[in-house]
């Protein structure tokens, strides 16, 4: 907790107080170093890595999904999905609602709006079913946060502009923008419409390298959310 809290408080609010701090890390161990907590102009908001850490923490049962087909229109990508957590074997539930449509997601997430309304109903859930009282960062859509700069890689000395090869790029993309390994593996395979990334051709790679280094400079955020959309636990057991 002591690492927590000393992290720098340049330019936080009220809001990001030491105390407030030490509360979150205490009593759900959340984590501002591994992810699990943003500050958002001057807030700070769980994210949905974090809930999901908790959860895991805690031995939740079990967390069920399911669309609310009377509030959806896919024709107009309009999504409601409906999320119950089960801490224990026993307990009746916690529900959580979340709803994506094209006028509360990032443009760079049109087309994913259904897997978005998931995170946001699994998020709220997650939050009623532990008592957190922090809006999650998936729920609030997208938020103008300006990213670190860092200088862009030099091409190879060749004169042909090839650059770098393809998994330098990648990783230095993951490491610029911290984001999950994992996480963008699954999204690249899901990008590139194979089953393994070993089966996506090289040019499908360097377009799904070019488009997370876009989405990573212009709405960091957008891209997390549409990352932590493939880290849904299996709805059995979250262990």
């Amino acid at each position: 907790m002591a690492r927590e809290c000393s992290l720098p408080k340049r330019g936080w609010g009220e809001n990001l107080s030491t105390q407030f701090l030490e509360v979150l890390t205490r009593d759900f161990q959340l984590s501002v170093k591994d992810g699990d907590l943003q500050v958002i102009n001057g807030h700070w908001y769980v994210t949905h890595t974090g809930l999901l850490r908790l959860a895991r923490r805690k031995r939740c049962s079990g967390i069920h999904v399911e669309a609310v087909d009377s509030l959806c229109d896919s024709a107009a990508s309009r999504f409601v999905l409906k999320a119950t957590v089960y801490p224990s074997k026993n307990s009746s539930g916690f529900v959580g609602y979340g709803d994506a449509d094209p006028s509360n997601v990032s443009a760079l997430v049109h087309g994913a709006e259904m897997r978005v309304a998931e995170t946001r109903a699994v998020n709220r859930a997650l939050r009623k079913a532990y008592g957190i009282g922090l809006c999650s960062v998936e729920e609030i859509g997208t938020v103008s946060s300006p990213t670190e700069k860092f200088p862009p890689q030099k091409a190879n000395g060749n004169g042909n502009g090839s650059g770098p090869k393809v998994r330098d790029r990648l990783c230095q993309i993951i490491r610029q923008h911290k984001l999950d390994p994992e996480l963008v593996k699954a999204y690249a395979v899901d990008f590139c419409g194979t089953k393994t990334l070993r089966e996506a051709s090289r040019e499908q790679v360097e377009n799904f390298v070019q488009q997370l280094a876009d989405w990573a400079e212009k709405d960091r955020n957008a891209l997390v959310c549409q990352l932590n959309s493939y880290s849904q636990p299996k709805q059995e057991v979250v262990a």
